[in-house]
Formats: structure tokens, sequence, C-alpha cells
């Protein structure tokens, strides 16, 4: 359907935006609920991702609220698509997902979505995604080469972490160390740390080497936390770190670790 209810915001900062849910009821109240945020105009809504598809195609909107799970054609599915087809990130529209389920965040982040909206919407929390969209589109007007950079980037530079009824983003520049925890990972951010699904062997082949090292089966540490390394005796090296206790260095990972000091 073309059209809606949000015509508030029509100035230069608002975004036209395009509400995708194969629920009648969730797509009336995230109506409800842009109606009432100034910097969005809602110039549709999908009631399917392969509708959707075709909509964007048409209507060219800036931002998509995304349901994640739909028949057939999801929101990944969508997302995806997004991605492959619209190769210059100042045409790209940003999406925000919106869902019930908390257990997709690692593929959304993948995808470079804005953020990961969970059901049901609370307005505040929604408007924090479109401060973030409008940012993300700040940025890439400013710095369109350094974004599409990034874009192509096989690095992570953020995680998304549940976070009582939200999901955080987090940076991987503030990720100082990370812990296995059978098949989540703890990263720690300052004095804080936050679980997430994923094990500690995919994460590593997806962090920076130039940033993070892998010191122990276990433990991968950003380099610049690393203060020194330690030999303890009979073969065994500990890594010193900024703060906390020494972290031991594996067997196998001690040659990478002092390659890295030039040893």
């Amino acid at each position: 359907m073309v059209g809606g209810a949000g015509e508030a915001g029509t100035g230069a900062q608002s975004l036209a935006t395009l509400i995708v849910d194969d629920e009648p009821l969730a797509v009336e109240r995230m109506q409800v609920i842009c109606a009432r945020i100034d910097s969005l105009r809602i110039v549709g809504t999908a009631g399917d991702g392969a509708a959707a598809l075709r909509m964007i195609e048409a209507l060219t909107p800036d931002l998509v609220l995304l349901d994640m799970t739909m028949p057939q054609v999801d929101g990944l599915s969508v997302a995806r698509r997004i991605a492959e087809t619209v190769s210059d990130p100042a045409k790209r529209p940003a999406v925000v997902f919106v869902t019930a389920h908390d257990s997709f965040a690692v593929e959304a982040f993948d995808l470079d979505a804005v953020d990961y909206v969970l059901k049901p919407v609370a307005p505040d929390r929604l408007q924090r995604a479109i401060d973030r969209a409008l940012a993300r589109r700040g940025q890439v007007a400013a710095e369109p080469a350094l974004t599409e950079k990034r874009e192509d980037s096989r690095w992570i530079e953020e995680f998304w972490v549940p976070h009582k009824s939200e999901l955080l983003r987090v940076s991987s520049n503030d990720v100082h160390r990370i812990d296995a925890e059978r098949d989540y990972v703890r990263l720690h951010v300052g004095k804080a740390s936050h679980l997430l699904l994923e094990t500690i062997g995919s994460l590593a082949d997806r962090l920076n080497p130039e940033r993070f090292i892998r010191v122990h089966r276990s433990t991968i540490l950003r380099k610049d936390f690393i203060t020194g390394l330690r030999h303890e005796g009979l073969g065994v090296w500990c890594a010193e770190v900024a703060e906390g206790e020494p972290v031991r260095i594996g067997r196998t990972h001690l040659k990478a670790v002092k390659a890295m000091a030039g040893r």
C-alpha cells in the first residue's frame, strides 16, 4: 500500500520509510508509533518480503523497518538482496530489523543493519533506532569514501549484544578481551561484559588481525591491551594486560604472539 499515516517530518532530515511486516496489527501499531516521530515520513507498507523488494525498487525509501520472520522471503533475505543490488551506500536504504526474536543479531549486523529492535516496540526504543539511522545517513554523506571502505571490509566493526529487553551496539574498538564460554563468547568492554551466541573459532576468523590476536584457545586480546610478555619458566608464557591478571599464552599461539612482539 503506497502512502501512509506519517506525513509528519517532511523537512530535510525526514526519512522516507517503508514498513514491512506480515502481521497487519503489527503494521498498524508501527504506523501509529511512526506518526509521532517527526523525522519519519511513511511512504508505504508491505506484507511480505517479495512485496517489500518491489516497493523498495519503486519507492527508493531512506529507511526500511523490517520484520525478521516472514513466510517465503524473510527479513534477512530482503536485507541481503538490498546489499547485493544497491552498491552505492548513499543510495542504499538503512535497515532496522523489528522482530520478536533475539537470535538473529549476528546475521543482522553482518548485513550492516542500523539497529535490531525487539517487539513489542517501545516508542523511545524506536526513536533511538531512528537517531542511529539519521547519524548513519549523515556519516555516509560526509565520508563516502570511508563508508564504502567499511562496507567492503570483511572484518567485524561492531557487535549487537543482548541487554535486558533490547540489543546494544558495541564497537569492536571498545572490546579489549574475548573469552570462550562453551557455545558463547564473553566480550569485555571496560568493566562490563556481554555474552554473545558465537563460537570463539568462528569469531576469530572475522576479527581484524591487525587489531586482535588469539593468545589461547579460549582467549582473544586486543593487541593494544597487551602491555608485555612474561616467561614463567618451563616454556610457559603469559601476556600482561592493561587491567587484570596476566593471560596464559597457549603453546599453539605462542609463535604468533612472539612475532607480534618482533621475536
